[in-house]
């Protein structure tokens, strides 16, 4: 396995002082897809989920079906199955062993491929967190305490009060992607503040010590936002989502009992019809097509046609996830060999990478 251990070349970059503002972001990401089609070895990508629960369908064609597409293109993905990251915002990880091999499921079942692909769990890569220290004494306690993301965690966080492992998080994040000199992190907007810490991290310690790691680079999707069934966003702590686990049954149950409005009239407005546009998006990203188009086959058949197109669309692009995903969920032993070779690989570039580290840190004893 080759470890990326330079940065994009010089003039494709964001400069070490420039931020990662939303539209410098999507400008770059533009120019690093084209860069993708050309050359996709040049690139390794660091992504992942915390198992929490089910992933749904939001996951899906937010970041998901990113994944698969990544890989398939020749580009070194490295799956992180994040359960040290559970404890950051609960008392205890209720489970936990359970939402993993969830998490393991839902992967091969998209098509992750564990022969093209690196999927591992945290806690199983010892020398990943070894690198969280050293990257804590790079930055400041203000600059930990001002990140948007940790205080919107913290803002909905289940607890009344949090650990200081939350203030961490971003510091954790950046070892994460940094530990397999990951050059290239697919991130939604929200994420960017993190992916600014972990550029941040890189800088200070190639500054510090001598060039080790990239700064990696932001790769913006439109992913779509799918709303829940209750009309807010879907999540899996909220119960308003249909999971890639889901039966027909239960989707067809779920579609069903969803929010829509009063009008007949089916049209695709987003902004004046949040819920009906969702399933309508929903629909449109299951058969190929544009929103608009589902909207006009429905017309003024109302809010039921509506829901009935959604269900046949959800159950018959989900039928073959849903055949793979039971096929493997009847060998559990395959499950825990995919996990066991994935730390395997994950902890030998996490060695190499903490070898690197000390002996730029002059603490190789």
């Amino acid at each position: 396995m080759t470890t990326l251990t330079t940065a994009p070349a010089p003039g494709d970059a964001l400069g070490p002082g420039d931020a990662l503002g939303t539209s410098a972001a999507r400008t770059r990401s533009a120019v690093l897809e084209r860069q993708i089609l050309e050359n996709p070895g040049r690139f390794r990508v660091l992504t992942g989920d915390r198992p929490t629960g089910r992933l749904h369908l939001g996951h899906y064609f937010g970041t998901l079906h990113n994944r698969v597409r990544l890989q398939d293109l020749g580009v070194e993905l490295f799956v992180i199955i994040a359960d040290y990251q559970v404890l950051t915002d609960r008392d205890v990880a209720d489970d936990l062993t359970g939402h993993v091999e969830e998490l393991v499921l839902d992967h091969l079942a998209i098509g992750v491929d564990p022969e093209r692909s690196t999927v591992f769990t945290h806690s199983a890569v010892p020398a990943l967190n070894q690198l969280l220290l050293p990257f804590l004494s790079l930055v400041s306690v203000a600059e930990l305490n001002r990140n948007p993301t940790v205080k919107d965690e913290i803002a909905h966080s289940r607890q009344s009060a949090v650990s200081g492992l939350m203030f961490t998080y971003p510091v954790h994040q950046a070892a994460d992607i940094l530990f397999c000199k990951a050059n290239l992190v697919p991130v939604g907007q929200d994420q960017l503040p993190h992916l600014e810490i972990t550029r941040t991290v890189a800088r200070r310690f190639n500054d510090r010590y001598g060039a080790v790691f990239p700064e990696p680079d932001a790769l913006l999707s439109d992913a779509p936002l799918l709303l829940g069934t209750d009309g807010t966003k879907m999540s899996k702590s909220r119960g308003n989502a249909i999971a890639l686990a889901a039966d027909a049954d239960e989707t067809a149950r779920l579609i069903k009992g969803a929010k829509t409005d009063s009008e007949r009239h089916i049209s695709y407005d987003p902004a004046g019809r949040p819920e009906v546009a969702s399933l309508l998006l929903l629909a449109a990203l299951c058969q190929g097509r544009a929103p608009e188009e589902v909207a006009a086959d429905i017309g003024s058949a109302g809010a039921a046609a509506l829901k009935r197109t959604v269900t046949e669309s959800v159950n018959e692009y989900l039928a073959p996830i849903r055949s793979r995903r039971a096929e493997y969920a009847r060998d559990r032993a395959y499950l825990r060999r995919v996990l066991r070779e994935g730390n395997e690989r994950a902890r030998s570039v996490a060695d190499a990478t903490l070898t690197e580290v000390r002996t730029a840190m002059n603490s190789h004893y």
